[in-house]
């Protein structure tokens, strides 16, 4: 599902362009270019749904990119994430217009992925959202997006809507107001542990419903805490189950 997300990534640091194109390709369409005029004149011909470009690059910048993009009615939708140091996040983006995201330098070749991935999802699912059927229902796998990347995704866009999930004869109802999770049931479990539940499924159904809602409160934490609290169970489970795997040797990055 991510695959129809069109990515253009720049870099003038071939390492770092091959490295993250390699890690991203996987989860969308990736473009790349190694300089900013470059990259504006692919963003122009065909324009994709986000950019992750560097900040520092000789000539024009990433932020003068950004500008130019943004002014173009054409290229004005596009999501961005800027790769940029702690410093210049500080004093050049205070309030962070108009980028959706950064990924801060030196970064881990996982995490930056994982960070950019997030935002991948969220863009996935508004397509889908755009491409619904008339009833107002994005139905989809669970191979496609799991549970913890449609919950994220759900956050991020601060989507209000009643999310099902099945897996064979199982069923979890969970509903969103503003992204939040509000409530949640599952079997004879409600709230949290209801969440917790179903937050390891990797295969089943959903479907969500952007006309569902409810009045009930169940959940004591907010969604980052429900998705913290989850994975934390899930990664105790594989250590008591014996099926924690040695980790690969991440890279830290720099451009």
């Amino acid at each position: 599902m991510a695959n129809h997300v069109k990515l253009l990534l720049v870099d003038d640091n071939p390492m770092v362009l091959g490295l993250l194109q390699g890690a991203l390709t996987p989860l969308a369409k990736v473009t790349t270019s190694n300089d900013s005029a470059d990259a504006l004149l692919k963003a122009v011909d065909d324009p994709p749904d986000l950019l992750v470009s560097d900040y520092r690059m000789p000539g024009m910048d990433g932020q003068q990119l950004v500008e130019k993009l943004k002014s173009r009615p054409k290229t004005a939708g596009i999501a961005v994430i800027l790769l940029a140091s702690k410093a210049d996040i500080t004093e050049r983006f205070s309030n962070h217009e108009p980028v959706d995201d950064f990924v801060e330098k030196p970064f881990f070749l996982k995490e930056a992925t994982q960070r950019i991935k997030r935002l991948i999802d969220k863009i996935a699912l508004e397509k889908m959202a755009k491409t619904a059927p008339s009833d107002g229902v994005v139905r989809g796998s669970l191979a496609q997006m799991n549970v913890i990347d449609l919950v994220q995704s759900l956050e991020m866009g601060r989507k209000s809507c009643a999310l099902t999930l099945t897996l064979d004869r199982d069923k979890c109802e969970m509903y969103f107001n503003e992204g939040q999770v509000t409530h949640a049931v599952y079997g004879a479990l409600t709230g949290d542990p209801a969440v917790f539940k179903v937050l390891g499924w990797t295969g089943g159904n959903f479907q969500i419903n952007f006309e569902g809602k409810t009045s009930k409160q169940t959940t004591t934490l907010n969604t980052q805490g429900l998705l913290m609290e989850g994975l934390r169970m899930l990664d105790e489970s594989k250590r008591d189950d014996g099926g924690a795997e040695e980790e690969e040797e991440d890279v830290l990055l720099d451009s």
